[in-house]
């Protein structure tokens, strides 16, 4: 471990355990790990607060697919993404897009996030509203990238009286959010010599409406770029390789 925050210069500590007793401790022992990485933790992170109390986690089943950290901060702390986002011109609507990762590794997984405002007094349907145009975020890229079901908000339920319904509608400020995989497939993994873009594309389609007015029903254009970078596949001195 010293080879290896010396050879990749990690400032901060790192914990030896070699039995697994302190992964044992905290539950995230992997049981069914075998070969080189029987022993290991569930990949995963715990949020602990000041006061070290543990507030959430994250953990995955598979060491394949875990979330990078900037990926957990997005999910815990989503003002600190503000003013790294790219305005897209959209009618009714400010659109503004984020991504929680800029560079990413195979195996790992990344969010990328529509923000919409609306102006007040107007909404947009959620999904799941029936009748109407409910707001729509399809996204497509290559198949190194795994899309994961969209995020939406709660919605808010509205009541109409000129049509004396109640509908489920967004209104304000709100994100959407897309989780995406890495693929770890050893070809892709093995292709990777140098940094890879990736290019996720796709559309935002949704109809604003007021207390008088429903515009006409809009489709802007989405689309986000990630470098997807090799992995480290240096060894340590043979001296000191785990067996």
């Amino acid at each position: 471990m010293r080879d290896f925050s010396e050879r990749r210069k990690i400032q901060y500590p790192l914990l030896a355990d070699p039995d697994s007793d302190i992964i044992r401790s905290y539950g995230v022992l992997n049981e069914e790990a075998t070969g080189i990485t029987k022993g290991m933790a569930r990949p995963g992170y715990f949020y602990i607060s000041p006061a070290f109390i543990v507030k959430e986690k994250f953990f995955e089943t598979a060491y394949t697919d875990r979330d990078s950290p900037n990926n957990v901060l997005l999910k815990l702390f989503p003002q600190l993404v503000e003013g790294n986002g790219r305005d897209v011109p959209s009618p009714y609507i400010k659109l503004r897009l984020y991504q929680s990762d800029k560079v990413v590794s195979p195996g790992s997984r990344f969010t990328v996030t529509a923000e919409i405002e609306l102006p007040p007094g107007t909404h947009v349907y959620a999904p799941g509203a029936k009748g109407y145009k409910p707001i729509q975020l399809t996204l497509d890229g290559p198949a190194e990238l795994k899309l994961q079901p969209v995020r939406y908000p709660e919605a808010k339920v509205l009541y109409l009286p000129a049509i004396q319904e109640s509908v489920p509608v967004f209104e304000g400020r709100f994100r959407v959010f897309q989780d995406i995989v890495v693929s770890a497939d050893r070809r892709f993994t093995d292709s990777l010599s140098v940094g890879k873009i990736l290019t996720l594309q796709g559309h935002l389609s949704y109809q604003a409406c007021d207390s008088t007015i429903c515009y006409l029903p809009q489709t802007s254009a989405v689309s986000w770029k990630v470098e997807a970078a090799p992995l480290d596949g240096e060894r340590s001195p043979k001296a000191i390789q785990h067996r």
